[in-house]
């Protein structure tokens, strides 16, 4: 369990900030696009919280079959849907042991090869980083200024 509370650790301290930046969203904005070519807000907020949850139940299971749920009615707000996300994607990797962390799962339909699970947990926060550095921009388009750092110490 020691391997999983570092991912833990090192999760919350990239989720802390991403809910920050989700809570500065206001409703009328989740419609809101930087360029033609980006997702909405609401999408890319969606699309976070969910990819990870589903690298790390895939992780956890053992199995890429979470990765053909539907999620797009996660909460009615998107501060809810942080929150409750967040939630399911602790109580995830806190139950994940060395074992499942080790195990290879079959991911060729999606990444056409097989990962661990420490592998998809990397994978899961190069992605929430990635979007979240997106969130950035999509939130100081729409005014705000008083920003967090990239990542929270505590």
């Amino acid at each position: 369990m020691e391997r999983a509370q570092k991912y833990l650790t090192y999760f919350l301290s990239h989720r802390k900030v991403t809910n920050e930046l989700i809570r500065k969203i206001d409703e009328k904005d989740y419609g809101y696009r930087p360029a033609e070519t980006s997702m909405p807000a609401g999408k890319l907020v969606t699309h976070m919280l969910t990819s990870f949850y589903m690298f790390a139940k895939t992780a956890k299971d053992g199995s890429p079959a979470v990765f053909g749920e539907k999620f797009d009615e996660v909460a009615p707000s998107l501060t809810e849907a942080a929150e409750n996300f967040t939630e399911k994607t602790i109580e995830v990797i806190s139950s994940l042991t060395s074992e499942e962390l080790e195990r290879k799962i079959d991911m060729t339909g999606i990444f056409g090869m097989e990962l661990t699970g420490s592998q998809l947990l990397q994978i899961a926060m190069d992605h929430e980083i990635h979007h979240k550095g997106n969130l950035f921009v999509y939130v100081r388009e729409m005014g705000h200024t008083e920003l967090p750092m990239f990542v929270s110490r505590g």
